[in-house]
């Protein structure tokens, strides 16, 4: 019930309530993989070095393992990108890593919620990269909806693109 606005003579109170309706956010979720013609623990150590970060994956400007000693369970690190005009720095953990097979981690800070899970295989004398994906965008990109999606979506095809491509062309820059 609203109560009634206190009334002065000469005055004009005027009292809007907006009742905000919580639309359900949808997890944007996806699989994807590529082949890459370079040798399995070249093309794991490579995606499993945060550092490297900024040059396969668009909009990442920086990435830096935060946490002590060698990657792995528990390992933290920390990104700065940029995604639909917005900077964005988050702190994620990871959640799985077995040497040239798994490597997993969460967002444990930042505007959206992620897991990401790679998974690499030998095929037909090529190294696969598989990549599992949910993101939640949150509030974050409320307004974007499937723009959101859309644009996720593209920027992990074309960073696996990306990364296909340095890897093959050994045009990998020294940390």
């Amino acid at each position: 019930m609203l109560e009634k606005p206190p009334a002065f003579p000469g005055t004009c109170i005027l009292r809007i309530c907006y009742i905000r309706i919580r639309k359900e956010i949808k997890m944007i979720s996806f699989d994807l993989n590529t082949h890459i013609y370079r040798p399995l623990p070249q093309v794991f150590t490579f995606v499993a070095t945060p550092e490297n970060d900024f040059q396969w994956q668009y909009g990442t400007f920086t990435s830096t393992q935060i946490s002590e000693g060698e990657i792995g369970l528990g390992t933290l690190f920390r990104t700065v990108s940029h995604f639909m005009g917005h900077r964005i720095e988050s702190v994620y953990e990871v959640t799985e890593f077995e040497p040239n097979k798994r490597y997993g981690f969460k967002s444990l800070s930042g505007p959206m919620d992620s897991n990401t899970l790679y998974t690499f295989e030998v095929k037909e004398g090529c190294t696969t990269v598989n990549i599992s994906t949910r993101v939640n965008p949150g509030d974050f990109f409320e307004k974007g909806g499937v723009a959101v999606e859309k644009k996720v979506k593209k920027q992990y095809r074309e960073n696996l693109a990306l990364l296909k491509g340095i890897l093959e062309a050994g045009r990998i820059e020294s940390i």
